[in-house]
């Protein structure tokens, strides 16, 4: 409750700056505007930025560190017998003061201690957020007087506003930055973790996919085999369908929206074909399991086949459905962005209509539709529920779309589900799946900016 009146104070303080430093802007050349080194505006934003920027990192902070600070300070005031010992026993003490503090029973006699602890976290809590509360009013309130009292004609407001902006920007290009080589390093630790205990070569080379491991010395049928060749083979196989069926749909599609559709079904026919792209992928796997597939397995028994409950094919088909907007969307945007004169060219020429469209607007349209594709097939090595809901989980070495198969990231969802231990093979291979996937849609990324950069053509 204490934040949200803190970020509406915030608001009003900011908009009050704005508004304040604009009119005082004006007032101190006597609305001679042609006198202020920036205009009013700048000046505006000057004030709004001082009264919301200090209360902003404020907050920042404050939330960044209160959790830790606040558990330390409850945790310093239980007694002896109860947070000595064993890291393992203080995060569950934590745990259980957390989910007591927040009404979340634990299911078992709880020492009274610990609930004591809750209630002074909740106090200690309380304490905090009133405290952030005055504080961040009074710091909006010193900044936005102080901006206000430097207002000036002199005054460099568009300098200092569009640095503070530069530097905003910087900082978000940093967290981006960073959040990627966090990603990749998460990635790689573990990895190397894993290839100390499975061989490299056994584990990209290998063509037998079960990770179970032995937990007892006399147990048998579970020595574990990591070779992820069956893995990447139906990743291949169900994205060469999804593939087959997005591209030419896509594409054709494109086609018709750009070069053959009228205006006005073209404003409404797009965003109907986007929407594709915004149900959630959960979905598309419940229209996989309880439609397509059995579907695809009547058609195929109908046919004399024998055809998987769970097969590579169902799920390529609804794959490639929720693939076709980004084919379509991209390839419509390449195609329109060909230059009118060369379409009018061809038709001075006495070229047709279609032959305009093959021989002139595709070819120079070609290295956008191939970024596009290659975007698209990204996408689809990447998915997990539509392959984990509808193509199963055995790894099946086998080019026959019909069979059941198994996927990368059907493996990564299944070996972390659940409470895992993270120093057993089992569980460090997902990181290892995960590093090889990276790599591979990376590559790809690569391969279609490549193909843009040398084949795209520039127009005046």
């Amino acid at each position: 409750m204490q934040i949200t009146v803190l970020v509406l104070i915030l608001a009003l303080l900011t908009v009050s700056g704005y508004q304040m430093g604009r009119t005082r802007a004006a007032a101190s050349v006597g609305g001679r505007l042609v006198e202020l080194h920036s205009v009013p505006s700048y000046h505006g934003f000057y004030v709004a930025l001082w009264a919301g920027l200090p209360a902003l990192f404020l907050f920042v902070l404050w939330t960044a560190s209160e959790g830790w600070l606040i558990m330390r300070m409850v945790m310093s005031a239980l007694p002896d017998r109860l947070s000595g010992g064993d890291p393992q026993v203080l995060n569950l003490l934590k745990a259980d003061i957390l989910n007591i503090a927040h009404g979340i029973s634990t299911g078992r006699d709880v020492d009274p201690a610990v609930t004591a602890a809750a209630a002074h976290y909740n106090s200690l809590r309380a304490i905090s957020d009133w405290s952030l509360l005055a504080i961040g009013a009074s710091l909006a309130v010193v900044g936005l007087a102080y901006g206000r009292q430097h207002i000036s004609p002199n005054l460099r407001a568009r300098n200092r506003v569009e640095r503070v902006v530069s530097i905003a920007l910087v900082i978000c290009s940093m967290v981006a930055i960073l959040t990627t080589v966090g990603i990749v390093l998460s990635l790689l630790f573990e990895a190397l973790r894993f290839f100390t205990m499975v061989s490299p070569i056994d584990f990209l080379f290998g063509v037998h996919w079960s990770p179970q491991m032995a937990m007892r010395a006399d147990q048998v049928g579970s020595s574990g085999s990591f070779g992820i060749i069956p893995l990447f083979s139906g990743t291949l196989l169900i994205t060469v369908i999804a593939m087959v069926v997005a591209v030419p749909v896509g594409l054709m599609s494109a086609i018709y929206m750009s070069e053959y559709a009228n205006p006005n079904v073209r404003t409404w026919l797009k965003p109907i074909l986007e929407i594709l792209a915004g149900i959630p992928t959960v979905v598309y796997g419940f229209f996989a399991a309880l439609t397509m597939a059995p579907f695809v397995r009547s058609i195929g028994h109908g046919l004399g086949l024998d055809v998987s409950s769970e097969s590579a094919l169902s799920a390529g088909i609804v794959m490639g459905v929720m693939i076709i907007p980004f084919v379509s969307s991209l390839s419509d945007d390449v195609i329109n962005a060909v230059p009118q004169s060369l379409r009018d060219g061809s038709y001075g020429l006495g070229a047709t209509k279609s032959e305009t469209i093959r021989q002139v607007v595709i070819p120079a349209a070609l290295p956008g539709i191939v970024a596009a594709v290659m975007l698209a097939v990204s996408r689809a090595i990447g998915e997990t529920m539509i392959v984990t809901m509808a193509s199963g989980l055995t790894a099946n070495l086998t080019a026959n779309p019909l069979d059941a198969v198994t996927t990368v990231t059907t493996q990564i969802a299944t070996l972390l589900v659940g409470d895992q231990e993270f120093d057993s093979p089992k569980t460090l291979s997902a990181f290892g799946l995960g590093l090889v996937l990276f790599l591979v849609t990376l590559s790809l990324n690569m391969v279609a900016l490549r193909v843009v950069q040398k084949y795209r053509e520039k127009y005046d």
